[in-house]
């Protein structure tokens, strides 16, 4: 066979070797001092620096950015989803007061090709670099016969906190209140519904735009990239605020992800009127038929993080909230129960 045969099977590994040759320098803006060794190694290697720790405990988390890819496939538009995989695994392993140190990514393709690749990588570097997250090294499987012309974007954060600031929710007792602050749509969540509704029940495309969108396109709107909380977080956090709880809003919606925090004890009273339903959300809620109880089940209908705080903190942390950018509001209050989330 010719020296081209793993190319003519569908592999091109000079192809992928010079597009992230390409990408250095702009994976380089995501770095951290604690790097030791360059992008491309076998392993990532960071240096934990123990003496700014007494007891420090290292949290992970892995994850992916769903079908929402397949919107992306439709839009010919690639940058968003980079930032959706590191904000989302930033947001997860935050509720647990760690502070992201670095980020591994998995790009698994049928076909490798440009400029797809360049914008995945973009937008996971600008938003390891936003986060003040290591982009620390990945992995790029090219795979025909496997994928298609599909694609698929995995990943993996680490972080660390101190084992007596861990926040785990275990002092969240009756008496406290819940502050959201919002989402700005889906995040990544909720893409295999919202594409059965949109694109097959109700027959748009990417481009139909819409007057309850602003007049934007539905496309636009169901790329808008998961929204990043750690700059709030970490400022509530130094500023000593008595945050006693957290739940990143994701899959499950409040209805199953605030009672993975919540002590067997007490109950949520969420109030869902408290933030405004994104109207991409609205949009497939009200065109789909859904009810009221799977909605909040499926999407986060607006919350995309929830606190749990004192009764007279909670003007302080929705304050550092807007001050981030972000909108805030008392969403609900801890009452005696079971551990569940009432609506």
């Amino acid at each position: 066979m010719s020296g081209s045969a793993y190319k003519d099977a569908g592999v091109d590994i000079d192809l992928a070797k010079g597009l992230l040759s390409k990408m250095k320098s702009k994976i380089a803006e995501a770095r951290r001092p604690e790097m030791l060794a360059p992008v491309g190694g076998f392993g990532g290697l960071f240096e934990l620096d123990l003496s700014k720790y007494n007891q420090p405990v290292l949290v992970s988390s892995v994850d992916g950015v769903g079908t929402k890819l397949a919107v992306a496939m439709m839009m010919g538009k690639f940058d968003s989803v980079g930032h959706d995989i590191v904000n989302h695994c930033v947001n997860d392993i935050i509720v647990q007061g760690a502070e992201p140190i670095y980020f591994l990514d998995y790009i698994g393709i049928g076909k490798l090709r440009s400029p797809l690749y360049e914008e995945v990588l973009t937008g996971l570097a600008e938003a390891c670099a936003a986060a003040g997250c290591a982009l620390l090294g990945g992995e790029t499987a090219e795979m025909p016969g496997m994928y298609g012309d599909d694609f698929d974007l995995v990943g993996s954060i680490t972080g660390v906190v101190e084992k007596d600031k861990i926040i785990t929710g275990g002092k969240i007792k009756d008496g406290h209140v819940a502050v959201a602050l919002a989402s700005n749509g889906l995040h990544t969540n909720g893409y295999s519904l919202a594409r059965h509704i949109l694109f097959e029940k109700a027959e748009y495309s990417v481009d139909t735009e819409l007057e309850s969108l602003d007049g934007g396109s539905i496309g636009e709107a169901l790329l808008k990239p998961h929204t990043c909380y750690w700059n709030a977080v970490r400022a509530m956090l130094e500023s000593r605020l008595p945050i006693h709880g957290m739940a990143h809003i994701t899959g499950g919606g409040i209805i199953d992800n605030i009672p993975r925090i919540l002590p067997k004890d007490v109950d949520l009273d969420f109030d869902t009127e408290s933030l405004p339903t994104p109207p991409v959300i609205q949009l497939i809620v009200e065109t789909g038929g859904i009810s009221r109880d799977e909605a909040h089940k499926v999407f986060n209908m607006g919350f995309g993080m929830v606190f749990f705080t004192s009764a007279d903190a909670a003007e302080s942390v929705i304050s550092i909230a807007n001050a981030h950018g972000h909108e805030a509001a008392v969403c609900g209050k801890i009452v005696a129960g079971n551990g569940t989330t009432r609506i």
